[in-house]
């Protein structure tokens, strides 16, 4: 009876465990790959990229800094006990300990002088801040990255199609060329060149997934490697928006939000507070003692104090290096300033020359090329043209499409450019 219901119980939760397991089958199969877009793909890599985590830390380190420089110094608690017969034995009494051995006990403490912590602190709180604008300074290179290889997906994506539509389009070609050829309309020649043609179109279909594949994979990296699954796959949106800027507004927009300068700003006022705490340093400290003694049946108190004499230490090496890193660090914060207006006008003077090429190709070289192909294959078809007409048309068709797709890839590579100079995705 035992063994029948330990089976009874096996078999319950055998059965139990597979109904559960067939609806997450199932519901798994439903839902299929990951798909992601651009936004997806920014937020994930700046809540995952391990890089700028460990970047991140660097904040939880400098607020950590700043309880260290908000503290006080440590008393001192002194004792000694003098004139203890150690050599001689024999004079070990209570009535020697009392009346000739001196026992002595006593507290010091340091008292800074010059607001020595006040100014402690506020350095390393402006450190703090520096360290907080690079740290967003990251992610705005990040954001970027990951933009930049997200566009790449597009791209290999896109040259994919194209060759996957070109591969279909003239195995068809093929297809009608033997047709022919069994008719005796075209020579073996002329048919044995079109079979090898195709050569070409299998190895750009195949060149262009492995772009995609490996575009996937260093997109993957930057998103954080466990962020996404292995079979995950973009949302694209490769598609020419035009945009209407002006370079004034851009160049206010970076120069209020561009977090590098925004550091060096603050570095600015970080080597200011370094000075003067360099300056507080200069003032010498008091320490201050007092002490308790035992000795002759007689107990004392007694105080004492001292402080260094600055005749020949006043921290001037220190205060002149301190002065000189103020300047360092506003000359680095006109080379930032400068910088970003540098590189604003270069993303915005890419953009506007890969806007001037997308508009050479949507005037119509597109639309001609397209027809070219489409005349040249019906004349072929139909033997009103030649063999060369026909793949000359196919491969400047095949050129044209893929230069259109490098050149939008090329556009929109240019706008996060800007977006990263600027330093917003929004811009003005």
């Amino acid at each position: 009876m035992c063994v029948q219901r330990i089976v009874c119980a096996c078999l319950a939760v055998f059965i139990s465990v597979a109904v559960c397991a067939v609806p997450r089958r199932a519901a798994a199969q439903t839902q299929g790959p990951v798909k992601i877009t651009l936004d997806q793909a920014i937020q994930l890599a700046l809540q995952h990229n391990h890089t700028l985590q460990a970047a991140r830390t660097t904040i939880q380190q400098s607020q950590a800094e700043e309880v260290t420089a908000n503290l006080r110094p440590n008393p001192v608690l002194l004792g000694d006990a003098q004139f203890i017969p150690f050599f001689q034995p024999s004079e070990f009494s209570s009535a020697y300990m009392d009346n000739t051995a001196q026992f002595d006990v006593g507290i010091s403490y340091l008292f800074e002088r010059g607001r020595k912590r006040q100014h402690r602190l506020q350095a390393a709180r402006d450190t703090t801040a520096v360290t907080r604008s690079l740290v967003a300074d990251n992610e705005r290179t990040l954001t970027y990255q990951a933009a930049s290889q997200f566009i790449n997906v597009e791209l290999a994506e896109s040259t994919l199609d194209l060759a996957q539509q070109d591969l279909s389009s003239f195995q068809n070609t093929v297809g009608i060329s033997q047709t022919r050829y069994n008719a005796g309309d075209i020579s073996e020649d002329d048919y044995l060149k079109i079979k090898l043609q195709l050569l070409q179109f299998q190895t750009d279909v195949s060149q262009a997934q492995v772009a995609k594949a490996q575009g996937l994979d260093d997109l993957r990296q930057s998103l954080g490697y466990e962020s996404v699954p292995a079979d995950y796959d973009i949302v694209s949106s490769f598609n020419y928006e035009p945009m209407k800027l002006n370079l004034d507004d851009l160049e206010v927009q970076a120069l209020k939000l561009r977090p590098d300068l925004r550091a060096a700003q603050q570095g600015v006022t970080a080597a200011n507070s370094a000075y003067q705490l360099q300056k507080a340093d200069a003032k010498q400290d008091v320490t201050a003692q007092i002490n308790y003694t035992h000795v002759s049946q007689v107990n004392t108190a007694s105080l004492f104090g001292n402080i260094q004499i600055p005749i020949f230490d006043r921290n001037q090496g220190e205060i002149a290096r301190a002065h000189y890193a103020v300047t360092q660090a506003q000359q680095q914060e006109e080379a930032a300033e400068n910088q970003t207006l540098t590189d604003v006008r270069d993303a915005y003077d890419a953009v506007e020359s890969e806007d001037q090429i997308l508009g050479l190709f949507n005037s119509g070289y597109l639309q001609e090329a397209k027809e070219d192909r489409d005349i040249s294959d019906y004349s072929y078809h139909r033997g009103a043209a030649s063999l060369l007409d026909f793949l000359d048309a196919e491969r400047s068709y095949r050129a044209t499409e893929l230069q259109y797709r490098q050149a939008l890839a090329s556009y929109l590579l240019a706008l996060e450019q800007l977006r990263e100079a600027v330093g917003t995705r929004s811009l003005p």
